[in-house]
């Protein structure tokens, strides 16, 4: 074996604890009764279920089996009855593209924890389950498959649903009204489904609803019964306008509203020439009711407040008529470029969703204004009124690091190297461990993440929108933007700890190694997780396809790429009391830097890594929204 896999290999996974000894017999008892699978399902009994069993995740202390992932395996037949709904601690279930037949489990109900269900593309039969036994699903996909009957209302129990295909089965009857505000992705198409589209479900577009023959979007409108005519007054009067009475009635409203859109037209370009430009997009709004709130109330609490320090010079009203841009829309609200009339350029996001009172407001404005470090972006100022919360911060024209990773990859686009990459993670562990350091180490920053970390002018990572989540109102874990960097126990955006940050941070990590997004989607459309791939990939032993393949170029840097897969690892486990604190962290990262007697940055030669070819088998979780910027 090479020598660098039995190296990662015992770094990673140094101590495999003892089997689940329950959940690997259910297991077993499932590839005993069902009909049929793959000849490459080799689950031995002596064996390790955790660490050796393709498809099979665990959680961190290997005391239970969380994830089975089993698609195109050839299983043949229902599902043995008792077997798999032993697997209580189940969260993610894929047995897609096989061949499994009868009715829907009915013992399934007893994975209470189950969050996601691949069975698309078998051939199941008869009703629907009940939906309502699985209160914490998130994803539902039971397409093409036999399913018949109607949708049953309890569709929408779970609340936290956020995609459901059953497109191409058998169901009939009216949709119900699946009112889930949580619920981003549908798909019913190619049933016998009749009746009206509920109102809660016409935000979709039509593509959702098509091939069912009988649907409409509105009520049908029945045609005059026999006999019946016009009987009122004004039809008979209709009816004994001749044809040239029309059609100058019609010529000469057009002509009249010709000219009233020619006038209005006219009207805005002029008041246009003398008025400078706004905050885009949908803010203009807000930003006119902002101004008549300051220009009436001439109350100078509320005024825009700097922070000592800040060499900045200018007032509300500069800020709101700056040539603006947006850069990003992400989970505390949208971020602009303001660009000031005396070429001064800041960061100003616009926060939504504001839970605390102003005095509260203030205060936690009061503790982030005075944090300065090279590595966390510094915050300028901060306006509060009714209507209306801004926060302004330096601008960083290097961009984040969210677009440099994943903005435009593929032919002329300039990768991030590895000593950039390197000095990211430095700088972003510093300005987190120093972030902790404060408030008698009591400060939390609750929503770190790639789009959120920025390169300062030394091209090292600068931690940007800190502290802001105990000002917000809280978010369930369906509607969190980031909830591909979110630690498992993190249910409420304001209860975020420091040790779901050090689990936030190792995500970012992955993603700096891997050059995949936190959250992503395979070739089979399935949601994957980030940490539970790279578990899943070394595990089976090919840790080289971890790595970003625009790292393969330069030379000499496996062992500090592995040295800082260990770490990222180490920080993404799944028990907060097991994480490292954010200062051992950022110690552990220099170190790598340190150890490093001179970084090259060359494209003529590659590492030695060997990329294998076969497909690894890849573990889904939960899945939520795709990474935004800021």
């Amino acid at each position: 074996m090479n020598p660098l896999l039995i190296f990662i290999l015992g770094a990673v996974f140094s101590s495999i604890l003892a089997d689940p000894v329950g959940d690997k017999q259910a297991l077993l008892d499932f590839i005993e009764h069902i009909h049929h699978h793959s000849s490459s399902l080799r689950w031995s009994k002596e064996a390790s279920v955790c660490s050796t069993w393709i498809g099979v995740s665990c959680n961190s202390d290997n005391s239970r089996v969380i994830g089975l992932h089993l698609p195109r395996m050839e299983f043949q037949g229902p599902i043995p009855p008792n077997t798999l709904s032993r697997l209580s601690a189940l969260e993610f279930l894929s047995l897609r593209s096989n061949a499994i037949s009868g009715s829907f489990p009915l013992d399934f109900v007893q994975l209470k924890n189950l969050t996601t269900l691949y069975l698309q593309f078998n051939e199941f039969s008869g009703p629907l389950p009940d939906l309502s036994a699985w209160g914490n699903l998130t994803i539902v996909d039971l397409s093409s498959n036999g399913f018949n009957g109607s949708i049953p209302p309890s569709v929408s129990k779970p609340y936290h649903l956020m995609a459901l295909n059953l497109s191409n089965n058998l169901l009939s009857g009216d949709i119900p009204d699946i009112n889930i505000s949580s619920l981003q992705q549908l798909d019913l198409s190619n049933n016998n489904l009749t009746g009206i589209i509920p109102k809660s479900l016409q935000r979709f577009p039509n593509w959702v609803f098509s091939g069912n023959s009988n649907l409409s979007s509105s009520a049908i409108v029945l045609p005059p019964l026999p006999g019946q005519g016009p009987s009122s007054q004004p039809s008979k009067k209709a009816n004994r306008l001749g044809e040239p009475a029309l059609l100058g009635i019609i010529i000469g409203s057009c002509v009249l509203l010709c000219v009233l859109i020619a006038l209005f037209i006219m009207c805005c370009h002029s008041k246009r020439r003398n008025r400078p430009q706004e905050l885009p997009e949908n803010t203009r709004k807000k930003e006119v009711s902002l101004k008549k709130t300051t220009s009436e109330s001439r109350d100078k609490n509320n005024r825009l407040v700097f922070f000592e320090g800040c060499n900045l010079a200018f007032d509300l009203e500069d800020l709101l008529i700056a040539s603006a841009e947006v850069l990003g829309k992400g989970t505390f609200g949208v971020t602009y470029k303001a660009a000031l009339e005396d070429s001064t350029t800041v960061a100003v996001k616009r926060l939504k969703e504001v839970a605390s009172a102003k005095r509260e407001f203030e205060q936690q404005m009061g503790v982030i204004g005075n944090i300065r470090h090279e590595n966390v972006s510094a915050l300028r100022a901060y306006y509060y009124s009714k209507d209306e919360k801004l926060v302004v911060h330096d601008y960083c024209d290097l961009g984040s690091v969210s677009d440099l990773l994943h903005g435009k990859r593929g032919e002329g686009r300039t990768p991030l190297d590895w000593e950039t990459r390197l000095k990211i993670a430095i700088g972003a562990a510093r300005g987190i461990a120093y972030i902790h350091t404060r408030s008698n180490g009591k400060l939390v920053h609750g929503n770190i993440k790639a789009s959120n970390i920025f390169l300062n002018s030394e091209r090292y990572g600068c931690i940007s929108d800190i502290c802001l989540a105990q000002v917000m109102s809280p978010m369930p874990p369906p509607i969190l933007c980031a909830a591909g960097y979110r630690a498992p126990e993190v249910t409420d955006t304001r209860k975020a700890t420091q040790a779901s940050d050090v689990y936030s941070f190792g995500v970012f990590l992955l993603e700096l190694l891997t050059g995949k997004s936190p959250i992503h989607v395979t070739g089979g459309e399935e949601t994957v997780h980030l940490v539970r791939w790279v578990h899943s990939v070394v595990r089976e032993e090919w840790t080289a396809e971890v790595f970003d393949l625009e790292l393969l170029r330069y030379p000499n840097i496996e062992e500090e790429m592995v040295e800082l897969l260990q770490i990222a690892m180490s920080c993404a486990v799944r028990v907060p009391e097991q994480r490292p604190k954010m200062a051992n962290v950022a110690k552990m990262v220099e170190e790598i830097r340190r150890g490093n007697s001179g970084m090259q940055s060359s494209f003529e030669t590659t590492p030695e890594i060997s990329v294998p070819t076969t497909t690894p088998h890849v573990g889904a979780e939960k899945a939520s929204c795709s990474t935004v910027p800021l």
